[in-house]
């Protein structure tokens, strides 16, 4: 869905017209579509800050739960591994959902939901409960960053481009807030891992009140007096595009769970292995901060470099070459050289908006870079669900960060290799045109 808006950054876009009472949409003074506009721009920032939250403030006090709570290796590893599943599941329903409700009632919804979850995690006293908490949380994150980008396009179709940059960078500040101050708070707080995660309920919860108004509104749901029409990847149209026979969509798909199969690694990891390396938890949530918030500047530069190039093969090899360096120092010396490692790594996890800007330059029309979207994004975050896990299954059994840094490290060699072939100067409709033999 992301990949979409990035495509039709790079196309004229129109406002589309507010209909008129007779349409079924009663027009609305200028007073009131300025007020609906600020509010919405509100609403977008308080979603988007909540979005990785969840994820990042749990890897920051990893062990703490884990001896709070008699967690294995194994585990913490499965909790890892469930933001991409729920992505991938939730994920799946939040167009259809988004049809029946509207999207704003959807996102509303969600945001009750994170809050809840993390209201609730964290007091469960068993880990099955805090498992399933936080699968609430996530569910509620998987819709509402599914939606989010439809939103943005509806209210501000000739400015996506600076809504989805301030969307993004809300996002990073967001992940890497949760990663530096959770540690800190946990301690003013007298030191209790439950108040440290509980307290992200709060901004969960401010986040409801903008959307609940817009819901109230009707504004979010009938700005343009049109159903929602986002792409499911289980539906296709007569004529539609065969993604499937497509390898550069193959490729991207590949691309996408392997770069998010890093970035959910080190979320749920890295902070514990800087612990484990001598580094107080503060620190480590730092560091952890530092890769995150590095998203906020790149997230602008390589999007727009990318798309002025035909070929995004030497992107992609220099995202992962910092990724190899990063991770050969987490080895070789991971309290020694830290803030470096911090700094490539994150500069190695801004292989996620170089994938959406390719989604969104692999196919000439909307309906194809949807359909492409959808097929990259949903068989990707299937991907990346076993890396965390197995992650944490080696450093159980193994004692120590050798093995699970050496599979992160092999897992950026095919990164590399799909990413190349995904940023070819091709499109899906040359390849998976109805009735074209590939």
């Amino acid at each position: 869905m992301m990949g979409f808006m990035v495509s039709e950054e790079t196309r004229t876009t129109t406002s589309t017209p507010i209909r008129s009472s007779a349409e079924g949409t009663e027009p609305r003074s200028q007073p009131t579509r300025v007020w609906m506009t600020r509010l919405v721009t509100v609403g977008i920032v308080l979603a988007a800050l909540n979005l990785r939250p969840a994820i990042t403030s749990f890897g920051a006090l990893l062990e703490d739960v884990r001896d709070g709570l008699g967690m294995s290796g194994s585990v913490a590893g499965l909790l890892t591994s469930v933001p991409p599943l729920c992505f991938a599941v939730f994920g799946v329903m939040a167009p259809r959902l988004a049809r029946r409700f509207g999207p704003g009632a959807v996102v509303c919804a969600g945001m009750v939901a994170i809050t809840a979850g993390l209201a609730i995690r964290p007091y469960t006293g068993s880990a099955v409960g805090f498992l399933a908490a936080s699968a609430l949380a996530l569910m509620g994150i998987a819709v509402s960053n599914v939606l989010m980008p439809v939103i943005v396009k509806r209210w501000f179709p000739d400015r996506v481009g600076s809504m989805t940059g301030l969307y993004s960078m809300a996002l990073a500040l967001g992940t890497s807030a949760a990663a530096a101050v959770t540690v800190p708070v946990t301690d003013a707080l007298g030191g209790g891992w439950q108040s440290g995660l509980a307290v992200w309920a709060g901004l969960a919860a401010a986040a409801v009140l903008p959307w609940i108004a817009l819901v109230r509104a009707r504004g979010a749901d009938s700005r343009d007096g049109e159903p929602v029409r986002a792409a499911h990847p289980a539906s296709r149209e007569p004529g539609a595009l065969r993604v499937t026979r497509s390898r550069t969509a193959w490729a991207l798909a590949v691309f996408f769970g392997l770069q998010a199969t890093a970035a959910y690694i080190t979320m749920g990891w890295m902070a514990q292995i800087f612990r484990d390396a001598g580094v107080s938890a503060g620190t480590a949530g730092l560091l952890l901060a530092v890769t995150m918030v590095m998203g906020v500047p790149l997230a602008f530069v390589i999007p727009r470099l990318a798309t002025r190039m035909p070929h995004q093969g030497p992107i992609v090899v220099a995202l992962g070459v910092c990724g190899l360096a990063g991770y050969a120092g987490l080895y070789l010396a991971p309290a020694g050289g830290a803030w470096a490692w911090a700094l490539l790594l994150g500069v190695s996890n801004c292989a996620f908006p170089l994938a959406l800007t390719m989604v969104g330059m692999r196919a000439r029309t909307g309906a194809g870079v949807a359909q492409l979207s959808a097929f990259a994004q949903s068989t990707g975050y299937l991907i990346s669900i076993p890396g965390p896990l197995l992650v944490g299954v080696l450093y159980q059994h193994s004692g120590g960060w050798g093995l699970p840094i050496a599979l992160m490290a092999a897992l950026m060699i095919p990164q590399i290799a799909v990413g190349v072939l995904a940023g070819r100067d091709r499109t899906v409709e040359d390849e998976a045109a109805p009735g074209r033999r590939t």
